[in-house]
């Protein structure tokens, strides 16, 4: 993030994330250690740098990590968003999109700034939300596996307060990539209802990993 090639990047808080802190939590509490160079060593680092780009950098042009024409990234099935939808309402009200009632959402996207969404989440997780690859499906073209993202909820979440416990949630992605390992499409299925009520009250052990990983309501 601080080399040459990321000289001219934009970044949506004017200089590259600090991932010292999450990176720490990460090594201490993965449940997967793979293999350096193995294809699953290989899909997670691309996971965690696509990620990483989709929230920390402003303009489309400067993500490295996805094809340069004809990306989109959808959620649950829902409409396939391209680049400059994403960097236009940020990463995370991208992943947290919805189809729900608004008087049912307990964090509602649609009203949301990119910068409200980040410090949301920013504040919520102030170690930050690791996120690991559990299990690879089957390789490229079509990536497809099973990831595992979690951190700890000591700041509140908008009018909850912080419970300090330990946030997990199970999905399942497949990313569409190019010769060269770059993501043309990414297609996210998780159960965002129980993410959410999460920050409601503390989780209960193994709740947010039983059951499918797609959202039955959106």
């Amino acid at each position: 993030m601080h080399g040459d090639g990321e000289k001219s990047t934009v970044w949506r808080l004017g200089a590259p994330p600090n991932y010292d802190v999450v990176n720490k939590l990460f090594e201490e509490e993965r449940t997967k250690e793979w293999p350096e160079g193995s294809l699953e060593e290989k899909v997670q680092r691309l996971l965690k740098t696509w990620e990483m780009e989709m929230v920390h950098k402003v303009r489309p042009e400067d993500q490295k990590s996805v094809h340069s024409q004809g990306f989109s990234a959808s959620t649950n099935g829902m409409k396939p968003l391209t680049r400059n939808e994403i960097s236009a309402i940020g990463g995370y009200n991208a992943f947290l999109a919805t189809t729900l009632p608004p008087v049912h959402r307990i964090y509602d996207p649609e009203k949301e700034t990119v910068e409200s969404g980040m410090s949301t989440f920013l504040t919520a997780f102030p170690r930050g939300f690791a996120i690991e690859v559990l299990d690879v499906y089957c390789g490229p073209p079509r990536i497809a596996f099973k990831f595992r993202h979690w951190g700890y909820m000591e700041g509140p979440f908008k009018d909850h307060p912080p419970h300090g416990q330990r946030v997990d949630f199970f999905g399942v992605c497949i990313f569409h990539v190019d010769e060269e390992s770059k993501v043309e499409k990414a297609e996210y299925f998780y159960n965002r209802g129980n993410f959410l009520a999460s920050f409601l009250s503390a989780p209960a052990a193994a709740a947010s990993a039983s059951g499918c990983p797609v959202m039955r309501a959106n």
